[in-house]
């Protein structure tokens, strides 16, 4: 769970700075911090089954039924719930949060 955390305080970091070098100031981001975070873990989850946080520590996103690559409508819907900020603290037994179970994926060690 800390692997999963930290990976994502480094998605939002790297969000953020990528916002603020676009519009030149630091402060007053917030929906456009969070509109580049979803399009950063979208495209990146969509294309490689990791965004760039998951990349640096080493884990990725899969089907849970046979572990292969998520759809794009999957990936979609889950980077969706993530952005709602609720779904991923609803976890089960498995560490599993909400838009995991919605998605029918589950967060693996790459």
């Amino acid at each position: 769970m800390a692997r999963r955390f930290t990976a994502l305080l480094a998605d939002w970091l790297m969000s953020w700075a990528v916002t603020a070098l676009i519009f030149q100031q630091i402060l007053g981001l917030g929906e456009w911090i969070l509109a580049v975070f979803f399009i950063e873990v979208f495209l990146l989850t969509a294309l490689t089954g990791q965004s760039a946080g998951q990349r640096l520590f080493h884990i990725r996103v899969v089907r849970l039924s046979d572990g292969s690559q998520l759809a794009p409508l999957q990936v979609f819907i889950r980077t969706l719930l993530l952005c709602l900020v609720i779904p991923p603290l609803i976890t089960d037994g498995q560490s599993r949060g909400l838009h995991d179970r919605v998605t029918g994926s589950v967060v693996v060690k790459a």
